[in-house]
């Protein structure tokens, strides 16, 4: 195992402060950083020594031996319990989950998203799969604490297992439903869950409190019952790693990984890097970044993507495509890099709304408009290929027209997807057909 690396920054918020020195010994649930602010506590994730401390990071240096023992957070209320253990959104942001789940709903609702929208990820479905109980029981925390009445837990169509074993769980839970999302991206968004749930549609600056809810991700939710049922610090994380590894493309879905664990560690449990492959993505296809083999996970770490190698595009003239549901313009820029191509003209989707701090949210998550004007603008430029980072129907807008011109289109996760065995994302196309046991149309994606 190398050395277990916590960042000070796990969360939405300021990093923490170390409250260990070096040298000192810790053990599993060993508290080492505290909030300085908006954040949440950091927990050793192992048994070991305090080897160093800068100003980002506590470095750990673990026993040969470890044990599935760890220290226990105090007894307290619920919310207190949560607070305490360090709960944070595990779906990827990061938001102190006691700071989220303190709502004071008026008879709300709590959606639970359990879409695992990024493409070939599958640690949160098999969750559902294997813990249901846990999951119903952080759930009706949850509910208590935020004042909420009902919830809904949202769930694509397609995990058919884990959406009979959710039927059958809350079939006694008049409080409790379930709701069918359809299998394009990006479901996963907290105002497309919203909009899906409850047929409210959110402005881009609103919060899901806008509609009297909470929107808050299944492994979040387990970890929540962890933390009041099992007094059990937040200091392990479920994840997925797929793509080029020589243990096959399918995906190896790893539980309670140490937080801090390095990415060249969970490779090699997943079978090592295949000889030949692209980048290594941090989080998902879509909204992840590239890493090093010696960076650690963190609380919020969904999975590692081994990607296909990129094809050399030797200089040819590429247009970017930001939409807010995808990388931004360093990561597209990183990208066409990459490929050896030269950027050559920049778009923003129409939908992708600038935000105060400078980030972009759609205005619309997965129901887009026509990209003809942006298409034209990369033909004016010269461009031969563009780059795209949009959901399913806005890369469904591209195609309608950009091909016509004469475009070659990459979309930014061409180089995961192929990796993962996932198709990519082109043309959308909407069978015709009903399943009668779900009720709901389906939806995929076609090359």
């Amino acid at each position: 195992m190398d050395k277990i690396q916590m960042l000070l920054r796990q969360h939405v918020g300021a990093p923490c402060a170390p409250v260990v020195k070096v040298g000192d010994k810790v053990k599993k649930g060993t508290l080492i950083a505290e909030p300085t602010g908006l954040g949440a506590n950091i927990f050793a994730s192992v048994y070991g020594t305090v080897e160093e401390i800068t100003e980002d990071r506590i470095i750990i240096n673990p026993d040969e031996e470890q044990s599935d023992e760890y220290v226990k957070i105090k007894k307290g209320t619920p919310l207190e319990m949560i607070k305490e253990a360090g709960v944070v959104g595990m779906g990827g942001a990061g938001f102190p989950t006691a700071v989220k789940i303190n709502a004071n709903l008026d008879h709300g609702y709590i959606l639970v998203n359990a879409a695992e929208c990024e493409p070939g990820l599958k640690h949160n479905i098999m969750q559902i799969e294997k813990e249901p109980e846990k999951l119903i029981a952080g759930l009706k925390y949850v509910m208590e604490i935020a004042g909420a009445d009902k919830a809904i837990i949202a769930i694509k169509k397609k995990n058919r297992k884990a959406v009979e074993i959710l039927d059958e769980i809350i079939k006694n839970e008049p409080a409790i439903e379930r709701h069918l999302l359809p299998d394009i991206y990006p479901m996963g968004e907290e105002r497309a869950v919203v909009r899906e749930c409850l047929g409210i549609e959110l402005e881009p600056s609103q919060l899901p409190s806008a509609a009297n809810a909470v929107v808050i991700n299944s492994e979040t939710v387990c970890r929540c019952a962890e933390a009041v049922d099992e007094q059990k610090p937040s200091f392990s994380k479920n994840l997925t790693v797929r793509g080029q590894i020589n243990g096959g493309h399918e995906p190896h879905v790893f539980w309670d990984v140490p937080v801090g664990t390095s990415v060249n560690d969970l490779i090699e449990m997943a079978g090592g890097l295949q000889e030949q492959y692209g980048e290594i993505i941090m989080g998902g296809a879509f909204t992840g970044k590239a890493t090093t083999l010696d960076a650690p996970i963190c609380k919020n770490t969904g999975a590692l993507l081994v990607t296909m190698p990129f094809m050399d595009l030797k200089g040819a003239k590429m247009g970017i495509l930001v939409c807010a549901c995808g990388g931004n313009l360093e990561r597209m820029q990183d990208i066409v890099k990459k490929y050896n191509a030269t950027e050559t003209c920049v778009c923003y989707c129409k939908q992708a709304q600038e935000q105060k701090n400078g980030t972009r949210k759609c205005e619309r998550p997965g129901n887009c408009p026509g990209q003809v004007k942006n298409n034209m603008d990369f033909k004016k430029a010269g461009c031969e290929y563009i780059i795209i980072g949009n959901c399913s129907d806005c890369s469904n807008t591209v195609m309608a027209s950009g091909p016509k011109m004469g475009l070659k289109v990459f979309h930014q996760t061409d180089h995961a997807c192929r990796a993962v065995d996932h198709a990519l994302y082109r043309t959308l196309r909407v069978s015709k057909s009903v399943d009668q046991d779900l009720n709901v149309v389906d939806n995929v994606e076609a090359e």
